[in-house]
């Protein structure tokens, strides 16, 4: 029906007008005002109407030819929240410092558990001291090690069955104690080869070389060195090292297979640093002549181990004398050395605090020569402690004076 002809929408349309009212009641806006002055419903209706959704186009392409194509979308899990921090989520340092709390074998079994692990497992920081003591294995477990840039490394009587150790990189070791090992001559030239740093080294009972003897030369801050009963080098070997190693304080080389060539060398190529020297072990080698030039080059002396010198006599005490600072001498079983000029040692050193004469004297004269000479102690020490990093035959696991970290044996 035409729109003209419709009733009035007062009295036809009540719900519309009722509308009407109700707009009026609310401020006025444009939208509300056109309302007012345009009273048709069509107008009404598409005002309050609401908005037209347009289909979404299909996008087609190659892989869409044939239908819709379909984003689908998982929902996200949520992630359980736990109450306390995980292994993940501490700092290497925190992590560094509780392994620091663990032995060597507790050690090795975490460095398997991940990547994260293994490499702070082998840390510079926790290798800085290990004891190796009569490893069985040496040869693998002592190329571990030295990949560790280790410093302090303790590996007495040690069984090392390998000749040859990779590597050309430099090593930190500072102390190393191999006394009394098992290890091929090569072996020990490939380590000492890549050591400048060394300060203590004991090297006891070993088989030498002259490759050996010019590496260690390569160190001059070598304080403390131990070749006791060791052989296999030459006698200009010899001097060269010790010329060029003029820092060393404490010296050990009793009962090497020396020649009078290595006695010459040893004694003409001593420094003035020397303050502890072990020249015991030559019966026939060690002269009072000898004594003479070690007294003329070491004036500093304090501990002096003449032991087994068969061809010392009671003349080398004032010789001894010119020594002012020292206070341990060894004189045992230097048997052309009679009983009673030994009274006579307290009176001409008046420095010396320690005398030892195992092989001189009986229980009844040690007694008496005791009360003659009350301020002396004699025959208290009956090991030599000179340059050695562990003295006496006990159970100490300790390398000079300090105790190693990580330890084979737990």
């Amino acid at each position: 029906m035409p729109l003209q002809e419709l009733p009035c929408l007062s009295s036809q349309c009540p719900t519309l007008a009722q509308t009407k009212r109700g707009l009026k009641r609310k401020p006025k806006d444009p939208v509300s005002e056109g309302l007012d002055a345009e009273c048709t419903p069509v107008e009404l209706i598409q005002q309050w109407s609401p908005l037209c959704k347009h289909p979404r186009p299909i996008v087609r392409g190659k892989e869409n030819e044939s239908s819709q194509f379909v984003l689908g979308r998982r929902s996200r899990k949520k992630i359980a929240s736990t109450s306390g921090l995980s292994w993940d989520q501490l700092p290497d340092e925190l992590l560094l410092r509780i392994f620091f709390c663990f032995p060597l074998h507790d050690l090795l079994r975490m460095s398997r558990v991940c990547k994260r692990w293994h490499r702070l497992a082998f840390d510079e920081s926790l290798w800085h001291s290990v004891d190796l003591a009569g490893s069985t294995h040496g040869g693998v477990v002592l190329q571990q090690v030295l990949k560790t840039r280790v410093r302090r490394l303790r590996c007495p009587r040690a069984f090392v069955e390998e000749s040859h150790f990779p590597g050309t990189s430099p090593l930190q070791i500072i102390q190393m104690d191999l006394s009394n090992s098992v290890i091929p001559t090569s072996a020990l030239e490939s380590i000492i080869s890549r050591c400048r740093s060394l300060e203590h080294l004991s090297l006891e009972g070993l088989q030498l070389s002259d490759g050996v003897m010019g590496s260690l030369a390569m160190n001059p801050n070598l304080q403390q060195l131990n070749l006791c009963g060791c052989s296999g080098f030459s006698a200009p070997a010899l001097a060269d090292m010790l010329r060029r190693c003029c820092s060393i304080e404490q010296l050990n080389i009793s009962w090497c297979e020396f020649s009078r060539d290595h006695m010459g060398s040893l004694i003409n190529n001593l420094t003035s640093c020397v303050t502890h020297l072990n020249l015991s072990g030559y019966r026939e080698n060690l002269t009072l002549a000898d004594v003479k030039v070690v007294v003329e080059r070491c004036p500093r002396i304090q501990t002096l181990d003449l032991s087994d010198s068969t061809l010392l006599m009671a003349d080398s005490f004032p010789v001894l004398a010119q020594l002012q600072s020292l206070q341990h001498l060894s004189l045992s079983r230097c048997y052309h050395i009679h009983l009673a000029a030994l009274t006579d040692v307290a009176k001409l050193l008046p420095s010396l605090r320690l005398l030892d004469v195992f092989g001189l004297v009986n229980d009844t004269h040690l007694s008496s020569l005791k009360k003659e000479m009350p301020r002396l102690g004699i025959n208290s020490r009956p090991f030599s402690c000179t340059a050695r990093p562990t003295p006496g035959t006990g159970g100490d696991h300790a390398m000079w004076n300090s105790t190693c970290r990580l330890r084979l044996s737990c």
